[in-house]
């Protein structure tokens, strides 16, 4: 990728649907702060169960007020998970991605 790539600000809306900001980002934060790498996710109902690349799983709700919500949204996460191995690439796409109430992509 280019340099103009990786410094290229997205902007997605806040409040647009979990799940689909899940499958867009394909990432997910446990909750001892490290991002997995989303392997598949498969949705019933209102919960969707996660299969990171190493191979965990997460039972998650339909909650745009979650804990794993406002770290998406607001970038906490202590470190990426070594198994998942998640590009650097990504990551910078990751940081470089704002989520904003009345502006941005509605997925």
């Amino acid at each position: 990728m280019t340099a103009d790539a990786t410094k290229k600000k997205r902007y997605y809306r806040k409040n647009v649907d979990f799940f689909k900001f899940v499958e867009k980002l394909k990432l997910w934060p446990s909750r001892s702060g490290t991002l997995h790498g989303v392997k598949s996710m498969t949705i019933r109902g209102n919960t969707a169960e996660i299969v990171t690349h190493c191979n965990e799983r997460f039972q998650i709700y339909n909650s745009k007020h979650s804990r794993a919500a406002r770290c998406l949204r607001n970038k906490l996460f202590f470190r990426a998970c070594t198994t998942c191995k998640i590009p650097e690439w990504k990551l910078e796409k990751y940081s470089s991605t704002h989520v904003n109430q009345n502006y941005g992509s509605r997925l």
